[in-house]
């Protein structure tokens, strides 16, 4: 393929790129070296760059056994205003990829391979120098990381990069890149295959039969290394993949044809790459090199020599929005179809065979099938036949679940329907699938019920059900886009802008209703949407993707148990060699002792290991279900059992959900004082003169009614108020009547015309307003309110607003409702009473919800001026109308979870977008903070939120004479002269905690001392006005002082802090929402200590399963061992009795016994290779070792001692060693159980345990029965030859003496001596056990105290 692709006018394009000169290069870099105009950030903050979706719940809790992705966009959530903060590892790249002088970074933070600004979200002054042709600086604004983010090797063995060759146009073998909206980073490699390394490669697998393929296909690695050649990305046929991860895949590019310009693939941004490379158009792709990676589609960049997500595309036509009504044409269609793919969320199923080989060719069932052949020669038939169907069964069943699940996942993704479409200026039906950006469809078609594809809304109205993202079932408006909004679209960004999410339809979810426009003036008959996104690329398609590769959980248990076992297949090599040794020196067959030798490397893995390794999780998650809390990432319920801090949403979580309207407190004129509170709208607005108070001028009160009777977002779906619940509370306290008008399209030029606006009427006996003029009774109009326009509300600026015309009325009033602390930059200060202040602090310290009120008379204002008022004009020199006090009660189980949580030594924190004191009095109330200890509340005593250079002050709230110092937080003794009284005891000054508003969060993460932030993560309780944003930054931030951080929520504004706390908890209805890998169906926190408990639990379990099993191996290696000094062995039956009688039942049932009811102080140990669990199980081995030792001694001894007869052919089973090696072992597999399983504090006693307590008797009743009368048949059976009784009554002591070296060894013993080998090790190397930081962080503030 020839890599000098053509622009328009023919000029090559590399050829092009090579004529810039160096020193050109140079300075365009050189703005980005100023940073003069920019403010100081202090490096190492984070930034929360939470991804449109990530751990998906389902809604079959059973349909996954994997961990599922988590966070999503909404249009209520979603927010677009992240600053520039400081913590990028690359915080203002400019690279220029012709600079021949780049220096070569290093491979972590290698600038010259991280992606372009479509996948890394770049803040991008849009401005280009025509005349220089310089492109305008690119400044990357988020960056931050998960905490396993790059610091993994990437590639660095295959990603070939020598004296800068891959700087070269046309020359990069390698690139970095990081896809904001996935938190993912991968690095491509470019190879071709070598003609020699393939021959190779094949020679290798022919002559080891096989044995080299297998080999290869577990490192892909060397298989790379072998038949690879590294190549450049614009030549390459294949590339290597691999992510943050670890995870590693190769890929084939695709190639097409095209023959098209640049930007029908990347956009309008790359006419300015065309401009720098002196071309006055686009220059045209010849071919399309595309890759496909997780269903994510990248297409190879020429200009820029990389391969560049093409998810974000815009159309440079799409800016008015009656142009674009016209749709696209078919030949237009078909190139997009080419580059964006169908519009499927199409899932590639795997075939039986494909899984079936995926299955068998794991490194288990292969050593499976080595076992089954070895034991096969050696005339185990049995036993082989046995083992090979249970690993049958296994796998059938693994790939049943496994094409289940997939199905399952395919049915729900995959969305196919007939779609009305205007194609080449006619309408038509066609598939969904044939959808691409650009086309136009019909909403209202009655047959819709669900969007097909990510859409703009062109004209009409819909309400729709977002529930599919965001958890909650609140429908949501949607309004027709205008060419402004079509402006804002920018598909690139991480999260759709909330000015921007009421035109947008996201695909997948649910149409409540849709409607025609009703604006006579608008000639079109139907509602119609515009496609922007479609396939893979919307928002559905990401939501499936995270379900299909979950991030990887951090738990270690697994790694470390194969890492277990390797160690353990080291120690039966060293057998193996003793063993071969031996047999040589006995002259056994050859065959033999081979066979003989390779089988003790078999008993080390046995056939259980991989199931009783998840049995605690499994039953953990089936007693979960029973609980109404459903979870799909089995691996989350483990690291539950780890948690040190737990987050709390406020809101619908530790507080009712709905909140009951109290009462409105109104500024009275013309008094400007606060009246009583009035509990109804009749007190609000008396209907009659009689009942007014003369000295009140009720202006005021009927404005605030009004505000509650109009400002609002609710809607009528068959015949009844839908929308947010706070605002329906509000409207259903006016006793008023809605009736939902027509909504506008994009462009209102023309007089009102045929529109009818939403109206508010008044209930029964309302009706007219007695302020009209009484002259003229007879001709009073009935009241109505016509709402004109409404600014719905947005969380930046805490506010909504309404236009409101009175029926026969020329002028207009704006309403105005927000959060109290909006209205001093809005209000007239002298509308405000004098004592605002103080009423807001009364009723929010005593945990109350309040909303302000506020409204302006316009005289007059025709539609046109109404249709075009801005937002900032309508909410400014406002009067101050009063506040609604909302009641907020805690849920019934609040405080004692909470009690529990902290008798647990678990840390609570709220984390909520309402006010500050409202949210310290919901805390105090629920004993989330000491009700007897000062809260300390920083404010800013010198400039604001974005200057670096403000200071802090803290102080307590309630006596603000009492202070921090602002650089260690710790308590200032008070003043001498000042007032030191408080309402309670001070004495509590030690037990002290914070309270954060989200602004001082911001500045504190951007701009404050590294202590300073960690000390107010350490002590801070409750983070109020929390932006979505500012909660997931929070979860992060927690998480970077080593706690384990839980998250409990219920809103969309959750779902960034859900998805990314180590285990997310939502309270929804749905048995699986996207918002967490947890849903609780029971909407109350007691959810919480029941996954603690279920993890802990499962953490034990899993630890107590593997050390069962490791213990069970080395019995048997041990038993196995020692009848090889004489070349005898145990039998069939005896190693089937064994495995199948008495291993599966007990560690099955072991994993029965359910949590501890109480949560403790301790936590369960989470590492595998510690001396904590290593120190018991090698003490344990040595105790059975010894206890077989003496048993195999003893019956050497005994006069009737039957010798094993030497047989060079084949081992001799039935001996005295035999059966006393065999019985003896048996009490130790059964009464190891009952040592190993473990009970309080973490999980109930054995004796809550009924399958296991009867395992364990009929087992030992069973081996009783064996050893002291066995029928003849029995004997014959299983091998066994005759012993006196004395000896069997020393084997039965033997066994019990066992059981109890062993249990004290277990829980007294083995204990102290890992606790001494630890201080031991400590004081040897002189380096302390690494302690969590916020642990050190703490400890280090007490000692100041």
């Amino acid at each position: 393929m020839d890599n000098t692709t053509t622009s328009a006018n023919g000029i090559p394009i590399h050829a092009a790129g090579r004529r810039r000169s160096t020193s050109q290069a140079q300075a365009h870099a050189r703005p980005s070296q100023d940073g003069s105009h920019r403010p100081m950030y202090r490096r190492d903050s984070n930034i929360s760059t939470h991804s449109f979706l990530d751990e998906v719940e389902m809604a079959q809790d059973e349909m996954f056994s994997g961990p599922m992705g988590e966070s999503v966009p909404s249009s209520v959530s979603s927010f677009a205003h992240r600053r520039g903060r400081a913590d990028s590892t690359a915080s203002f790249t400019y690279y220029q990829e012709d600079d021949e002088q780049e220096v070569l970074p290093s491979a972590e933070e290698d600038s010259a391979i991280l992606d372009d600004e479509s996948e890394l979200d770049f803040e991008e002054d849009r401005s280009l120098d025509l005349e220089t042709g310089e492109l305008a600086e690119m400044r990357r604004t988020s960056s931050g990381h998960s905490r396993t983010s790059v610091h993994d090797r990437l590639l660095r063995s295959d990603s070939t990069r020598t004296d800068g060759s891959n700087f070269g146009r046309g020359h990069r073998t390698s690139q970095k890149i990081y896809v904001v909206t996935e938190d993912l980073t991968i690095v491509v490699a470019g190879f071709r295959t070598s003609t020699l390394g393939f021959a190779v490669y094949t020679t290798i697998c022919v002559l080891t039969l096989g044995l080299g393929y297998l080999l290869f296909r577990w490192l892909p690695r060397w298989q790379v290394r072998i038949i690879g050649t590294p190549c450049s990305l614009s030549y390459c046929n294949w590339v290597v993949i691999e992510n943050q991860w670890g995870e590693f895949v190769v890929q084939d590019v695709e190639s097409k044809e095209y023959g098209r310009s640049l930007s029908t693939v990347f956009g309008l941004s790359e006419k300015k790459y065309a401009l720098s490379y002196d071309e006055d158009d686009d220059p045209v792709l010849e071919d399309l090199r595309i890759l496909d990676y997780r269903y994510l589609r990248f297409s190879y960049h020429p200009l820029k020599d990389k391969f560049v997500l093409t998810n974000s595309w815009k159309d440079p036509a799409w800016t008015d929005v009656k142009s674009i009504r016209a749709g696209i044409d078919g030949d237009e269609k078909a190139n997009r179809e080419l580059v964006f793919g169908k519009n499927l969320i199409d899932i590639k199923q795997k075939t039986i065979p494909q899984l079936l080989l995926d299955e068998a060719f794991h490194p288990f069932y292969v050593f499976q099938i080595a076992s089954l052949i070895l034991w096969s020669l050696d005339q185990y038939y049995y036993y082989a036949a046995c083992i090979f169907l249970i690993s049958a069964v296994s796998i059938t069943t693994t790939l049943i679940e496994t094409r289940a699940t997939m199905k399952r996942l395919r049915e729900i993704s995959r969305f196919e329907c007939d779609v009305r479409v205007l194609r080449n200026s006619f309408w038509r039906y066609v598939p969904s699938s044939e959808l691409v950006p650009g086309d136009v469809y019909e909403v209202t078609d009655p047959s819709l019920t669900q969007f097909p594809c990510d859409s703009i809304l062109l004209s009409g109205d819909c309400i729709v059900n977002e529930s599919m993202l965001t958890g909650e079932s609140v429908p949501v408006s949607k309004v027709p886009a205008n060419d402004e909004s079509l402006r804002l679209l920018d598909l690139a960004a991480s999260s759709i802008a909330p000015e921007l999410a009421r035109h947008f339809l996201f695909c997948g979810t649910k149409i409540v209703r849709a409607r025609r426009p009703q604006d006579d003036k608008d000639d079109e008959a139907v509602a119609l949407a515009m496609t922007v996104r479609t396939g893979f690329n919307t928002t559905k398609g990401a939501l499936v993707r995270s379900m299909l590769f979950p991030k990887p959980s951090g738990f270690k248990f697994y790694r470390d148990s194969f890492r277990y076992i390797s160690v353990m297949g080291g120690i039966a090599m060293l057998g193996f060699l003793a063993s071969f040794v031996n047999f040589v020196r006995l002259e056994l067959a050859w065959h033999l002792i081979i066979i003989r030798a390779l089988d003790l490397i078999t008993i080390v893995v046995p056939p259980a290991l991989p199931a009783t390794l998840t049995i605690g999780t499994n039953f953990a998650l089936s007693r979960l279900r029973k609980k109404h809390i459903f979870c799909i990432s089995p691996q989350r319920v483990n690291v539950g059992g780890k948690l040190d801090i737990v987050c709390f949403d406020k809101t619908g979580t530790l507080t009712e959900d709905g909140l009951d309207v109290l009462g409105v407190r109104v500024a009275q004129r013309p008094s400007n004082r606060f009246s009583d509170i009035l509990l109804d709208a009749l007190s609000l607005l008396p209907g009659a003169a009689y009942e007014r108070d003369p000295t009140v001028e009720y202006d005021a009160h009927k404005a605030a009614l009004y505000t509650m009777a109009t400002c609002h977002s609710l809607r009528v779906v068959d015949g009844e108020l839908v929308g947010d619940p706070l605002d329906l509370k509000m409207f259903n306290f006016t006793g008023w009547s809605f009736e939902e008008g027509e909504q506008r399209t994009g462009d209102e030029e023309e007089e009102q015309g045929g529109l009818s606006p939403s109206i508010a009427r008044p209930p029964a006996g309302m009706e007219y307003d007695l302020d009209d003029n009484d002259a003229q009774h007879a001709n009073r109009s009935p009241i109505e309110l016509g709402v004109l326009k409404s600014f719905e509300f947005v969380s930046q600026l805490r506010r909504a607003s309404v236009i409101v015309r009175k029926f026969g009325s020329p002028g207009c009033d704006i309403y105005v409702k927000g959060a109290p602390e909006c209205m001093k930059d809005i209000c007239n200060a002298e509308s405000f009473p004098s004592d605002y202040e103080e009423l807001l602090a009364y009723y929010t310290h005593r945990g109350f919800r309040v909303i302000a009120c506020a409204t302006k008379h316009l005289k007059r204002l025709n539609w046109v001026k109404v249709q075009k008022m801005k937002r900032e004009e309508a909410e400014s020199g406002l009067d101050f109308l009063g506040f609604i006090i909302f009641e907020n009660k805690l849920k019934p189980s609040t405080a004692g979870v909470l009690d529990e949580l902290s008798e647990a030594g678990i840390r609570k924190v709220m984390c909520t977008g309402d006010n500050i004191l409202t949210a310290i009095s919901v805390a105090r109330e629920c004993n989330l903070i000491d009700k007897t200890a000062h809260c300390f509340v920083p404010h800013f005593s010198e400039g604001h939120c974005q200057d670096p250079r403000a200071r802090l002050s803290w102080e307590s709230i309630d006596n603000n004479i009492f202070t921090l110092d602002e650089q260690t937080l710790m308590p200032l003794p008070p003043p001498a002269d000042g007032d030191a009284s408080l309402p309670y005891d001070i004495s509590n000054l030690r037990n002290y905690s914070l309270a954060v508003s989200g602004d001082v969060f911001r500045w504190i993460v951007d701009f404050a001392p590294p202590e300073v932030l960690q000390r107010m993560l350490v002590c801070g309780q409750v983070f109020a006005r929390m932006s979505p944003d500012e909660k997931h930054e929070l979860v992060e931030k927690l998480q970077s002082i080593d706690y384990c951080c839980g998250f409990c929520g219920d809103g969309a504004n959750d779902c960034g802090a859900l998805k990314a706390a180590d285990v997310g908890i939502s309270l929804s209805e749905a048995e699986a929402s996207v918002a967490a890998p947890f849903t609780s169906r029971v909407f109350d926190i007691t959810c919480v200590p029941e996954v603690i408990r279920e993890g802990r639990a499962a953490l034990v379990t899993s630890f107590s399963c593997f050390k069962y099993m490791s213990l069970y191996s080395a019995i048997q290696f041990t038993s196995v061992s020692f009848l090889y000094a004489s070349a005898s062995n145990l039998g069939d039956f005896q190693f089937l009795f064994i495995d199948l009688l008495l291993i599966l039942p007990i560690a099955i049932f072991m994993g029965w016994t359910g949590p501890f009811p109480v949560l403790c102080r301790k936590r369960p140990t989470a590492n595998l290779v510690s001396r904590k669990v290593l120190t018991p199980l090698l003490g344990q081995i040595a105790i059975c070792i010894l206890i077989q030792a003496v048993s195999f001694q003893a019956v050497q001894r005994q006069p009737w001692f039957i010798p094993p007869h030497l047989d060079r052919e084949k081992s001799n089973v039935e001996n005295s060693e035999n059966t006393t090696l065999f019985l003896v072992s048996c009490y130790e597999y059964i009464l190891s159980g009952i040592v190993l399983s473990v009970g309080p504090p973490f999980r109930r006693s054995m004796a809550h345990n009924l399958p296991f307590v009867v395992t364990i008797v009929v087992t030992l009743l069973f081996s009783s029965y064996m050893l002291f009368d066995p029928s003849e048949w029995l004997s014959s059976f299983m091998q066994l030859t005759d012993m006196s009784w004395d000896f069997k009554t020393f084997i039965l002591a033997l066994g019990f003496g066992y059981v109890a070296v062993a249990w004290t060894s277990e829980h007294y013993l083995l204990p102290r001596l890992a606790r001494y080998l630890g201080s031991l090790k400590t004081r040897v190397t002189r380096r302390p056990k690494k302690r969590k930081q916020y642990k050190v962080i703490f400890e280090a503030m007490r000692s100041l105290q």
